[in-house]
């Protein structure tokens, strides 16, 4: 949801990292071993059992990467609950951003079920908790299951090239659902105020100790550290260096500004084709998890047509900013949930995810 490309001062890094030679590179654990585990969390077999869809649930969209949630599997079903211990107050203080992660974990195991012969049905009670009733059948073909393999949060720039407008009506039909109201916009004037918001968020946050706190906390700066923990925002996923671990968050104090975040959140989005913003028609747990399955429906649809997208959700996070955004969207009340930025971009390295017997109750 609220991942943060954490612009770690590349030139004053580069200068770190480069004086300790190959040792000091050695220290950060082999990239192409992450790559490999990357690769193996993703791998889609020929025949999967339930493990195997509860790890695709797991490559969904979540929060500072803390994957918070729990799976109980049985013969018949699948229930997702969240997971208290891996909440982040500061930045999600009503645990919004978690039961969207859990929609979009949802989503991910509607799409896998249906397409390896596990289809079922879907329920999500008031409390945000949800249940798959599934049964063995004949699979059902979808597109959208590589996509679960392939999607992720690109966090760099983008190339600026508009959006066929098929395939934004794809993107709109992917993001439709009962209760979400999701609004599309890919005009420059418009843009560029959601821009100036997410610039106005993101300076109040990164101005805030107690943010700066938690987000350290999830921070990943080498292969070896983000394979050790399976968990947390990876730095090379945002096109920044693997660092050692003995660096890592001194790294961080020295060289990231409030200033350097602005001006990069603002190229990523001047570099964007578009904006998606999604309002749930309530503002609690069954309706953000409703958000989590539609905005991961659009991110899977997205990949599926080659496009890249990115969450800025800073103008959900900071209070004050949440009435202008709305107006913005053209649903002033509502509380905005996601704000995504799409476009046509390279890809990055891979986020990493927890062996699936750790998020299993």
């Amino acid at each position: 949801m609220n991942r943060r490309s954490v612009l770690l001062g590349l030139g004053g890094l580069a200068v770190l990292a480069g004086a300790g030679g190959a040792g000091l590179y050695a220290t950060t654990g082999s990239a192409a071993a992450y790559a490999r585990y990357a690769g193996g969390l993703r791998a889609l077999v020929a025949r999967p059992g339930v493990t195997d869809l509860v790890r695709l649930a797991t490559l969904a969209a979540n929060g500072h990467n803390t994957q918070p949630w729990r799976f109980h599997v049985t013969d018949a079903e699948i229930g997702i609950r969240p997971d208290p211990s891996r909440a982040t107050p500061v930045v999600d203080p009503d645990d919004h951003h978690l039961f969207v992660s859990l929609g979009c974990a949802a989503e991910n195991l509607v799409i896998a079920g249906a397409a390896t012969g596990m289809p079922g049905v879907l329920e999500t009670a008031p409390d945000g908790s949800s249940r798959y009733a599934y049964a063995r059948g004949a699979p059902q073909p979808d597109p959208l299951l590589a996509a679960i393999a392939e999607r992720q949060s690109t966090r760099g720039v983008y190339d600026g090239r508009a959006i066929a407008a098929g395939e934004m009506e794809a993107l709109r039909r992917a993001g439709e659902m009962e209760g979400v109201r999701l609004v599309l916009i890919d005009d420059r004037a418009r843009i560029d105020q959601v821009r100036d918001l997410v610039v106005a968020g993101n300076d109040a946050q990164m101005r805030d100790p107690a943010f700066l706190a938690e987000l350290k906390q999830w921070l990943r700066f080498s292969p070896r550290s983000a394979m050790a923990t399976g968990d947390g925002l990876y730095a090379p996923a945002s096109g920044n260096p693997a660092l050692p671990d003995f660096l890592d968050r001194r790294a961080f104090d020295l060289f990231v500004t409030a200033a350097a975040e602005n001006d990069k959140y603002a190229r990523q989005i001047d570099s964007s084709a578009g904006i998606a913003i999604f309002l749930g028609d309530r503002a609690d747990p069954l309706h953000w998890v409703k958000v989590g399955q539609a905005c991961q429906r659009f991110a899977l649809t997205a990949t599926l047509l080659g496009l890249r997208h990115a969450f800025v959700n800073q103008p959900v996070e900071v209070v004050r900013l949440r009435p202008e955004l709305a107006s913005l969207a053209g649903e002033p009340g509502l509380r905005p949930d996601i704000v995504m930025r799409f476009g046509h971009g390279a890809s990055m390295p891979l986020s990493p995810r927890r062996p699936v017997a750790t998020v299993m109750a």
